[in-house]
């Protein structure tokens, strides 16, 4: 996580949403994170469905680190949930995000559209792209 030091001046992050799937592409898996959009480090992460309550999970994960402004895509999700003073659509700020979605899916085949590597259950689906960020993003060995 980020050093407090480093969290007193953290004002803008970028959130963003990745499509993953479970068993077939019609059951569908979400990863949400939102990056520090200075640094480029992942803040916080959850996975679930492309919903608000999601967000909203990630959302109160951001809240001790008073965040004043995101910067996201057209996500109606977004537009719902958080506040038009803090909230900025747009593309060119959202190339750090979008750069760490590649790499996820380059290096965590479960994560590419095309694969025949993909996980039978939730959980473990969770698990192994919840370690690989842990462990790249965070350093945690575990």
């Amino acid at each position: 996580m980020v050093q407090p030091e480093e969290k007193q001046e953290l004002q803008e992050s970028q959130i963003d949403e990745m499509w993953s799937y479970v068993g077939n592409k019609s059951q569908e898996r979400w990863l949400w994170h939102a990056i520090d959009h200075r640094t480029g480090k992942v803040l916080a992460y959850t996975f679930g469905l492309r919903k608000d309550e999601v967000f909203l999970e990630l959302k109160s994960l951001l809240s001790p680190f008073g965040i004043t402004r995101f910067y996201t895509d057209a996500l109606g999700t977004y537009k719902r949930c958080l506040a038009p003073e803090i909230h900025v659509v747009s593309k060119y700020n959202m190339q750090r995000i979008e750069n760490k979605h590649l790499n996820l899916r380059t290096r965590i085949k479960r994560l590419a559209r095309k694969t025949i590597c993909f996980s039978k259950s939730t959980l473990m689906h969770d698990i192994v792209i919840g370690l690989f960020i842990n462990r790249y993003e965070f350093g945690i060995l575990i």
